[in-house]
């Protein structure tokens, strides 16, 4: 890891507000987008996953006939749920996003360790794993109840609950998946071919109506830099309220120290950059002082690859 706390494309740095002059450029903004898609989608193809045929068998899936059963009516989505992202122009709520999230998080891992011959089962192992690794020692020693905030498709929520109830010998646990696109949801029951999770709920993460002192084990996993600060600040208090005493809070996500990212090829980071609208935020929002003023009781930030961190605190007794 290096000295620097974050990349020079982010933040207020001039290679930062060029970049993002580029990006409120139309013309250019468009060109980026598309290329960005072009990238994850070739990484995919290029490894074994069929993006096409994924996305087709999704749209032949029960998933639609879903949509409204599982879209709560009452939600009111926050304006940085409504701005495009992932080269989307209605971001996570669309068909179309939901389904090429499936092809889209297979290929991440992928990206992870480009140079090394994996399949793409054995790069998503890989990254969970990692994440789990660093949760472990902080963790209770029978957990019962997790929530997995902006679980997406549910390939997060999948992978811990299955982490968990191995770990304690299958004993039973009730896992939640939470997430603002109903869209993303109604994907995550359809492939929850086992049906594993408890419950997938449409929901804010900042006022979830859990009551207090729910959870012994709360994640956001790859959802943070996707947020501005101040929604992650409400999300972090939302989570403290909802965790069981002696609980664990673990976040994974890009690591702003990471070399790999801070070191981009400039083609990347504009692609990144152009797809992510809070970038900057991320990447100068100092997450553990955070925590800790909220009343977390800070643990630890570790490199879980060379691209990510896992961030973990506790709620005390």
């Amino acid at each position: 890891m290096t000295n620097k706390v974050k990349p020079d494309w982010t933040g207020n740095d001039l290679l930062s507000r060029f970049v993002n002059l580029m990006i409120e450029t139309k013309p250019i903004y468009r060109l980026m987008t598309h290329q960005a898609r072009k990238v994850i989608i070739k990484t995919a193809e290029k490894n074994g996953i069929a993006w096409e045929e994924n996305c087709k068998n999704l749209e032949k899936s029960p998933a639609k006939s879903l949509f409204s059963q599982i879209t709560n009516p009452d939600i009111v989505y926050p304006d940085y749920y409504l701005v495009p992202f992932h080269a989307y122009d209605q971001g996570n709520l669309c068909w179309k996003a939901a389904f090429e999230a499936v092809p889209a998080t297979q290929s991440l891992g992928l990206r992870v360790w480009k140079n090394e011959d994996l399949t793409w089962q054995e790069a998503q192992d890989r990254l969970r794993a990692a994440f789990h690794a660093v949760l472990e020692p902080y963790s209770p020693p029978q957990v019962e109840n997790i929530l997995d905030i902006g679980c997406s498709i549910g390939v997060s929520t999948k992978a811990t609950h299955c982490y968990y109830s191995q770990r304690q010998g299958n004993l039973p646990i009730n896992t939640i998946g939470l997430d603002l696109s109903p869209y993303m949801l109604a994907v995550a029951k359809v492939t929850d071919e086992e049906q594993e999770i408890s419950q997938w709920i449409h929901g804010l993460a900042e006022k979830t109506n859990f009551d207090d002192n729910s959870f012994d084990v709360i994640t956001i996993q790859f959802v943070l830099h996707e947020l501005p600060r101040d929604a992650a600040t409400a999300i972090f208090k939302e989570a403290f309220r909802i965790l069981h005493p002696g609980g664990v809070l673990g976040i994974v996500d890009n690591n702003p120290r990471s070399e790999v990212i801070q070191n981009l090829p400039p083609a990347l980071f504009m692609l990144m950059k152009s797809t992510e609208p809070h970038s900057d935020d991320y990447y100068t929002f100092n997450v553990e002082e955070t925590l800790q003023k909220l009343g977390f009781d800070y643990k630890t930030t570790f490199p879980s690859d060379h691209r990510h961190r896992t961030i973990v605190a506790t709620k005390p007794f």
